[in-house]
Formats: C-alpha cells, structure tokens, sequence
C-alpha cells in the first residue's frame, strides 16, 4: 500500500494544469458561499385534546352499534336433533387369578412359551374387535 500511495504522489505532483481566472472565481464563490447551518429538529403536530375526545367517542360509538345490530338479528330455528344416541361400550369384568411363576424348564423356552401365548392372545383380541366393529 505504501508503494501505491508513493506512485500517486509522484503522479499527481506530474500533473502540470492551468487554471483560468473565470474559473478560479467561481471556485472560490461557492467555497465562499457555504455556510454551515445548524441542524432543526422537526416539529411535531400537536392536536387539541378535544381530538383525543372525539376519536375516543366515536369509537365507542361505532362499537355500540355494531353489539346492538348484533343482538337484534333474530336467531335462526334450530333443528330438533333426531339422530339416535350411541350405546355405551360395555367392558366386561373380568377375575384374575395371578399366580407366581414356576419355572419347569429353562429360561429361553419359558420365555419363548410366553411369547407364544402373547401372540395368541393378541389375535384373539384382533378377532373379538373385528366382530365388535
């Protein structure tokens, strides 16, 4: 970066221009014509407080109409409902007669013995809510 700034220095300091005189007077009229002029802050609108009262009043006044024009409709008719009433589900009780495990044979066929009744049981299950539904 250095070396460019140098290179542009050299360059401009190359740079041989005349000036005429008209306009070199008007260079130095509009420098001398700037001035510099304090910034002003905007001025904010102030409305009258009886605008604060109007606005609030009528916004009262719209809402009131539009509860009443509400409330005056007159409700359409209902229909009489004559659809049937859905029975209720019925769970039968059942009793349960937990008992502790006795383990007769090795563990992987118990195991393997339980999976079996669950499998049976879950078609079961299936086959009593196919007949339900």
């Amino acid at each position: 970066m250095d070396k460019l700034a140098k290179r542009l220095r050299d360059d401009a300091a190359q740079i041989e221009c005349t000036v005429s005189d008209e306009l070199n007077n008007r260079i130095e009229a509009s420098l001398q014509g700037i001035q510099v002029q304090a910034a002003q802050q905007p001025v904010a609108e102030t409305r009258p407080a009886w605008f604060w009262w109007v606005s609030s009043l009528t916004g009262v006044a719209v809402a009131a109409t539009i509860i009443v024009a509400i409330n005056l409709q007159a409700p359409e008719p209902q229909p009489g409902r004559t659809e049937p009433v859905a029975a209720g589900l019925t769970v039968p009780s059942m009793e349960w007669n937990a008992q502790s495990a006795v383990l007769t044979r090795p563990l992987r066929q118990e195991i393997e013995d339980l999976q079996s009744d669950l499998e049976k049981a879950e078609e079961a299950v299936k086959q009593d809510i196919e007949r339900l539904f």
